[in-house]
This record gives structure tokens, C-alpha cells and sequence, in this order.
């Protein structure tokens, strides 16, 4: 991935990530939270984990997750950038949907309401999938094994938090988010 291509990404990540940020403000006060500890084992760790090898492309050279799964040509470094773009739009979408709702981490909020509009009529966990769209977008621009392998963990740690998610859902709604399970999908609209 040429220079260029390095400035596009790390900007597109860049203010995703400060549209993450100020959109945490003025939250919902939560009523459940899952431990800090569980946390960072099941999702901070490896999402860090994944992020250094995104970024870390000297630590990989000459190994097998340093070498390419696509070739190096332009039209493919674009097409990650669009799906990236792609991703990190249905996010924040997903995200401003939530509203007073959203939290970073697996947690009930006072008054929690059920949404199933917009995004999440598509699939149960919007931004997951267009994290992992972006995630995705972001790996076949780099073009290297280890970028692939980062997206399999961060899919991994997904799947984790979701899996708890829906239980308290499920605990919390009871069978409108059983149906809600039986009409839309986890990650993938009409497959998974």
C-alpha cells in the first residue's frame, strides 16, 4: 500500500474514532455492566492485539503473515478503501440509531429500549458488521496475511460479546427479542 493510501486509512480510522468519542457523551446511565477484567480479556486485549497487526507491518516481514494474499495493484488498495469507508459508515449509522442507548461495552442502560429500526433491520449487530466490513476493507489494502489474521480475531472477539449481548437481551426483552432473533440475523443479513 503506498503512501497515499496509508494518509486515506489512518484518516478514515481516524475520524471514525473521534466520531466514536464525542458521541459517547450523554450516554444512559447503566443498570448492568459485564467486569472490567472480562472485558479486557475478551474484547480490549484482542482488539489490540489485532490493531498492532494492522499497523506493525515491519514485525511480519519475512514471515508468512508478512506475505500477500492479493497482489499489490491499485485498483485493489481502492476497493479496500470503499469497503473500509463502506464499514465505517454503516457503524456510525448503526450508532447514531442507538442513540442514548449505545455503550461500548456489554451493559443494560436505565430505560432500554429495544432497536430494531434502521440498521438493525438488517442484522442484530450493526456495528459489528460494519466494523468488520471495515476491518476487512482495511486488510485487503494491506494485502498481507497478518491483516487477515487481525480481522479473524477482532470477528472472534465480536462474536464473544455478542453471544452476551443477546443473552441479556434475551433476559431483559424476553420473546420480542426472540423474534427479533428469528426475523434478523447476528452479523450477516440473511445468513449469519
Amino acid at each position: 500500500m503506498s503512501i497515499p493510501f496509508g494518509y486515506l486509512f489512518g484518516a478514515a480510522w481516524l475520524l471514525w474514532l473521534v466520531y466514536w468519542g464525542v458521541s459517547a457523551a450523554n450516554v444512559k446511565q447503566a443498570t448492568r455492566v459485564e467486569s472490567s477484567l472480562s472485558r479486557f480479556g475478551k474484547y480490549f486485549l484482542p482488539l489490540m492485539v489485532a490493531a498492532w497487526m494492522m499497523i506493525g507491518a515491519g514485525t511480519f516481514a519475512g514471515t508468512l503473515l508478512g506475505e500477500r494474499f492479493v497482489p499489490a495493484l491499485e485498483w485493489v488498495a481502492w476497493l479496500g478503501f470503499i469497503l473500509t469507508l463502506a464499514g465505517l459508515a454503516f457503524a456510525c449509522w448503526a450508532r447514531a440509531i442507538l442513540g442514548r442507548n449505545w455503550s461500548g461495552v456489554v451493559q443494560l442502560k436505565q430505560d432500554h429500549e429495544l432497536i430494531v429500526r434502521g440498521p438493525y433491520s438488517i442484522v442484530r449487530h450493526p456495528i459489528y458488521t460494519g466494523l468488520l466490513l471495515a476491518f476487512l476493507g482495511s486488510a485487503l489494502a494491506i494485502g498481507q496475511w497478518r491483516a487477515l489474521l487481525a480481522t479473524a480475531i477482532v470477528a472472534i472477539s465480536f462474536w464473544r460479546k455478542l453471544r452476551l449481548e443477546e443473552r441479556w437481551m434475551r433476559e431483559l426483552f424476553g420473546d420480542r427479542y426472540l423474534n427479533y432473533m428469528r426475523r434478523v440475523k447476528a452479523l450477516v443479513p440473511w445468513v449469519l
